[in-house]
């Protein structure tokens, strides 16, 4: 199947995010997004990641893979990031809280990462803090049209109900980067969008940020036009 144009899916998402906060149903990117879908997690190990921690702390105290699962204990913060830099996609990340605790309760997942690495790089934040799943932070700097008068702690809140799933089960957090606009879907329903981004390339990453987390799947599919 031809992959369908960027602004095909533009109009779709966009309108999905619409739709989907009267639906009673999922709104779901088309079929075809699972096209040419490339595992950026192995399952195995951290190949094609690299990380930044607190004061230089050491990674692998925080992260670690087991039984093709990457545990994320949330302490110290940083993250872990791709070493490539991407453009024009759309991302899954399928992970779920382990446990959530006054004030360890947070995640995120981060597109358009800029150098140099720091806690916080320049990028968009897909939030994960249990709650506000799918509010849009503009950190570092960058910007985007909803986000202007706003300052970079706080974000573009998502739209609708909440599409989190209870604590312990899996969320698939799913993300279109088109251009400058990046448009967020959880769990099916499309609940966030921002527009004219600063920022329209760069690393991809996943936050810890006190939230205990499993990461069963990252996947990467390059939108063609």
């Amino acid at each position: 199947m031809r992959p369908l144009s960027l602004w095909v899916w533009l109009v779709l998402a966009l309108a999905g995010r619409a739709a989907a906060q009267e639906a009673t149903v999922p709104v779901q990117p088309p079929a075809t997004s699972r096209d040419n879908q490339v595992a950026l997690f192995n399952g195995k190990d951290f190949s094609g990641f690299t990380f930044c921690m607190l004061n230089g702390a050491n990674p692998f105290q925080t992260w670690s893979v087991t039984n093709g699962v990457i545990h994320c204990t949330g302490h110290p913060v940083g993250y872990l990031r791709t070493t490539q830099s991407y453009s024009n996609y759309f991302l899954t990340v399928v992970w779920r809280f382990v446990k959530v605790t006054p004030k360890a309760d947070n995640t995120g997942i981060l597109v358009h990462m800029q150098l140099p690495d720091k806690i916080w790089p320049q990028c968009i934040q897909v939030q994960g803090k249990h709650g506000h799943l799918g509010d849009l932070f503009l950190m570092g700097g960058a910007e985007s049209k909803e986000h202007r008068g706003r300052n970079e702690d706080t974000p573009i809140p998502f739209q609708g109900q909440s599409r989190e799933n209870p604590v312990g089960e899996w969320n698939t957090c799913e993300t279109i980067c088109v251009h400058n606009t990046v448009v967020s879907f959880i769990n099916g329903y499309c609940v966030n969008e921002t527009t004219e981004t600063t920022l329209n390339a760069g690393f991809i990453g996943i936050q810890s940020e006190g939230g205990d987390i499993e990461i069963s799947a990252i996947y990467f599919t390059p939108l063609k036009y």
